[in-house]
């Protein structure tokens, strides 16, 4: 066998989204010779992150990552994006960080620099661009002072027709924590409000006593946008999030006409940290327990991991289900349940991030299998929505 001398890096999307996939090929090389494919990517701390994957080429010469199995890697089995996923930080566990690219507004776009190498050469390397944000997509700042409340909206390019959009929130690690998402979301089409709720000047500085009332004012300033169809507004919160959004479709189905939970609670939990109230409405601490769901006026997708170690996710998307059955709601309900994924279930795949183990549960190989299969049921379900 001939030792490879050069090699061509085919990739059919050099800029993409960062939540689409990309099908790369090495050709060139020798047939049956082994190579090693590498990917590195810097973070907003400075970080590089690394994947590495050795395959063995076929009788062309060619290696296809997105049907050949690693001899070795950071990642073990047939996956096109492996490379993505599987980055591991220089130094510090894998399992306990994240790669953190900049925030869409300072960075729209992370590049990741692929290289083949074999025999302690290297013999090709290229750049891909990954976006947050496609182009003519807009991002405004949402202020106390100005919008009543805080956040970042991202609009489709001008001219998109109306379509769902979206009220996004995070959990217990506060502030305005899904402006990724939104910013992917807004580049399929669905204007995305990314907000804050606690843990930003002006707002409760804890999960305590937020009232839903500052909730149905975002959605109604979503709603108000040009590009937005008002009819279809669907609130998507993840893990202590999830309860204002089954809150919200419960007390203003006209308002809100759809949810989608990540790693969700089916009931209202006490104030974080320690105890207290979470949620007021009118004034009033929303009571602790089960959240009623018979008022729902649109679909529901409910997303855990079967390895949830926080809290048990599993058993709360079957009970938010289970009441919808019981109910015989006549809108379409889902729960799924992924194998091997944790509390890091969701949301957009292909980025590289740990499961912060034991605390999370999960590992990696579970999380980014959930993530690029629970993504697009998202997505489906903003597509059904508007027709």
């Amino acid at each position: 066998m001939h030792a490879s001398t050069r090699a061509v890096i085919g990739v059919d999307a050099p800029i993409a989204l960062a939540d689409q996939a990309v099908h790369l090929t090495v050709s060139g090389l020798e047939p049956h010779d082994e190579i090693t494919v590498g990917s590195a990517a810097t973070a907003y701390d400075g970080k590089v992150w690394h994947g590495r994957a050795t395959f063995t080429a076929d009788d062309d010469g060619v290696v296809d990552l997105s049907t050949t199995r690693p001899v070795s890697g950071t990642y073990n089995m047939v996956d096109g994006m492996g490379l993505f996923w599987s980055m591991r930080p220089s130094a510090g566990d894998p399992n306990s960080d994240y790669f953190l690219p900049h925030y869409p507004e300072s960075s729209p776009s992370y590049a990741v620099q692929i290289t083949v190498t074999a025999h302690g050469r290297q013999l090709a390397g290229r750049t891909l661009t990954r976006e947050w944000a496609a182009k003519g997509v807009s991002a405004r700042t949402l202020t106390l002072a100005h919008d009543k409340v805080i956040g970042e909206m991202f609009l489709p390019r001008p001219g998109t027709p109306r379509h769902p959009a979206v009220l996004a929130f995070g959990g217990s690690e506060g502030g305005v924590s899904m402006k990724w998402e939104a910013a992917l979301l807004a580049s399929h089409g669905y204007p995305t409000l990314a907000l804050g709720y606690f843990g930003e000047h002006g707002l409760p500085a804890t999960l305590h006593n937020v009232p839903l009332e500052y909730f149905a004012t975002a959605a109604r300033l979503l709603a108000a946008q040009p590009d937005v169809d008002p009819a279809h507004i669907i609130a998507m919160g993840y893990s202590r999030g999830s309860e204002p959004a089954l809150l919200l479709a419960e007390d203003y189905p006209r308002l809100i006409h759809g949810v989608v939970v990540y790693s969700p609670s089916s009931n209202v939990n006490p104030g974080y940290p320690g105890r207290g109230n979470a949620w007021t409405k009118d004034g009033h601490p929303i009571p602790q327990g089960s959240i009623p769901l018979d008022h729902l006026s649109g679909p529901l997708l409910a997303i855990a991991g079967a390895d949830d170690a926080l809290w048990p996710s599993p058993t709360y998307v079957k009970a938010i289900t289970g009441n919808l059955h019981a109910i015989h709601d006549r809108h379409p309900y889902r729960a799924l349940v992924y194998p091997g994924a944790g509390h890091g279930v969701g949301t957009f795949p292909f980025l590289a991030e740990g499961t912060v183990a034991p605390s999370m549960g999960g590992n990696r190989v579970g999380n980014a299998v959930a993530r690029e299969r629970g993504w697009p049921k998202l997505l489906d379900l903003l597509a059904d929505t508007q027709t």
